[in-house]
């Protein structure tokens, strides 16, 4: 089987979603299925687009995935470190790390990420963990909540 690119960063029969719909803090994120768990693959294979200025929810979670920048440029918090990250760049995230994406200004951040099918849902930040990450100039300075 095979899925064409349509247009601009989409896919034949794919519908574009908002990032989460579960009141979460993000800005300027969409979600895009290509692959969902078949036969003896339970994994997902996703499309995330970030609009200029935009970032993901800040979170931790017990499963770990894989991303990788497709387009653009921006920022990725993993644990206590900001990292610039790029096209081609691979990013992976462990069980139980904070993580959050960030579109560089002046340009779009897109990135494939592959994650198991069956996974457990976010966790984000409570005001202790966020005291915790914040001891951290960088990471204070990154990170939208």
């Amino acid at each position: 089987m095979i899925q064409r690119q349509t247009g601009d960063f989409r896919w034949e029969g794919v519908d574009v979603h908002p990032y989460k719909e579960d009141g979460t803090h993000f800005k300027t994120i969409t979600r895009q299925t290509l692959f969902k768990a078949e036969h003896d693959l339970p994994v997902e294979f996703r499309y995330f687009e970030v609009g200029e200025g935009g970032h993901s929810t800040l979170e931790r979670h017990d499963h770990s995935h894989v991303v990788m920048i497709i387009r653009g440029s921006g920022e990725v918090l993993v644990a206590d470190e900001v990292f610039d990250i790029g096209l081609h760049d691979l990013v992976k995230i462990p069980p139980q790390t904070w993580h959050q994406f960030r579109a560089t200004k002046g340009d779009k951040l897109g990135f494939l990420c592959i994650v198991a099918t069956e996974r457990d849902r976010p966790e984000r930040p409570g005001p202790e963990q966020l005291e915790e990450l914040r001891e951290t100039d960088a990471v204070a300075e990154f990170i939208r909540h």
